[in-house]
């Protein structure tokens, strides 16, 4: 059973009057301006606010150029995107909106901020209330109720058919608020169909679903709902593998968003090579060079526990000499260079060679060539 929220009245009408964007978007409007969807929600949830998305009722543009000039303006869904004191901000003509085909992006036309509202996912995102003095909330279809049930409930029973990204989007919610489905939206969820829906956008929802701090939980509800497909284990590797670079030696070697993705959905084939503990410091050089920070990260996770060295060791041993000095002692371009390189080092590593001059023999040795030889 969800636990619900309840609605901090003071903390969004705090929002309103002392972010620095919408005190400046207040100062420059000449019509009513509203704050919707997800920053009423976040705020009436005390939860942090990342994104201010204002509606006003006709055209944005003027609005939004007198406080950006550089402003991306997009015709086609009537929404303007600007920085406002430093502060990224959109604001969108209340529109209507209708799907061509299940999973097309829609077709917008101008409307009334009822009509905007009811457009909307679901009923927590669908609430307003304007930037100016003695604004009252707009919750036409019973936000504030859903909040306080703590339950996640569709607008409509094609929701999901039109936009089946929605379905992501409620296991984000879901797992951020600890919220549950309202029984018709769970019914409705077990008939959704993401293929109807690019590659692209359904990419984007899974990236702002590992952004969460509540990811794993929001990907173990997307496979329960049958909207993605993969191995269960790979939720406990995302686990440990987060885990990991929160610590040395590991620490911030990769994103945590990129962690995630890659355990649950990525190809595992080259991390999972790095599990064989290699037989001398040389095989596990040669092992661990050239893969990326995320291979790294993920072998470490699925048990190669010598990449801790590799981390905090092997990874840093140099050479005295360099290639430079090879062609200068008469070793031309080309392979024989890496080669000599390569046995020089794996002398140091292996037996403990040290000293340019020692490393120099075993890298001449090694690329067939003699000592001062032009």
């Amino acid at each position: 059973m969800a636990t619900g929220i309840d609605p901090d009245y003071n903390r969004l009408a705090s929002l309103i009057w002392t972010h620095p964007a919408i005190a400046r978007v207040r100062e420059a409007a000449s019509q009513p301006v509203y704050l919707v969807g997800g920053a009423i929600r976040d705020g009436l949830a005390d939860f942090e606010v990342d994104d201010i998305d204002l509606v006003v009722e006709g055209d944005p543009v003027p609005l939004a150029t007198s406080l950006d000039p550089d402003a991306r303006i997009n015709e086609r869904f009537g929404t303007v995107n600007l920085l406002v004191e430093g502060e990224p901000v959109d604001i969108a003509t209340a529109r209507t909106e209708t799907y061509p085909r299940p999973g097309a992006l829609p077709e917008v036309k101008a409307g009334s901020l009822e009509d905007d509202l009811v457009r909307r996912d679901f009923t927590i995102n669908a609430m307003a209330i304007g930037i100016g003095r003695d604004s009252e909330l707009i919750d036409p279809l019973g936000g504030i109720a859903d909040l306080k049930s703590g339950v996640l409930r569709v607008l409509h029973d094609k929701s999901f058919v039109d936009d089946p990204t929605r379905a992501l989007r409620a296991a984000r919610y879901a797992a951020r608020f600890g919220f549950d489905l309202e029984p018709k939206t769970a019914e409705l969820m077990m008939t959704v169909n993401t293929s109807s829906v690019s590659h692209d956008r359904l990419e984007n929802e899974l990236r702002l679903i590992a952004e969460e701090d509540n990811a794993l939980e929001a990907l173990r509800l997307a496979r329960l709902w049958s909207l993605v497909e993969f191995e269960e284990e790979r939720l406990d590797l995302a686990e440990a593998a987060t885990q990991l670079i929160e610590v040395d030696p590991w620490r911030e070697d990769t994103t945590r968003e990129a962690v995630i993705l890659e355990a649950v959905f990525g190809d595992l084939q080259r991390a999972t090579e790095l599990t064989i503990e290699p037989a001398t410091p040389w095989d596990a050089v040669r092992l661990a060079r050239g893969r990326t920070p995320l291979e790294l990260v993920l072998g470490r996770a699925l048990g190669g526990r010598w990449l801790d060295r590799w981390q905090l060791e092997w990874r840093w041993i140099e050479l005295e000499i360099t290639g430079a000095d090879l062609l200068a002692a008469g070793v031309p371009e080309g392979p024989q260079l890496g080669e000599g390189l390569d046995a020089a080092l794996e002398a140091k590593l292996n037996y403990g060679v040290s000293g340019a001059e020692e490393e120099m023999a075993i890298a001449l040795q090694a690329a067939g060539a003699e000592r001062g030889a032009k």
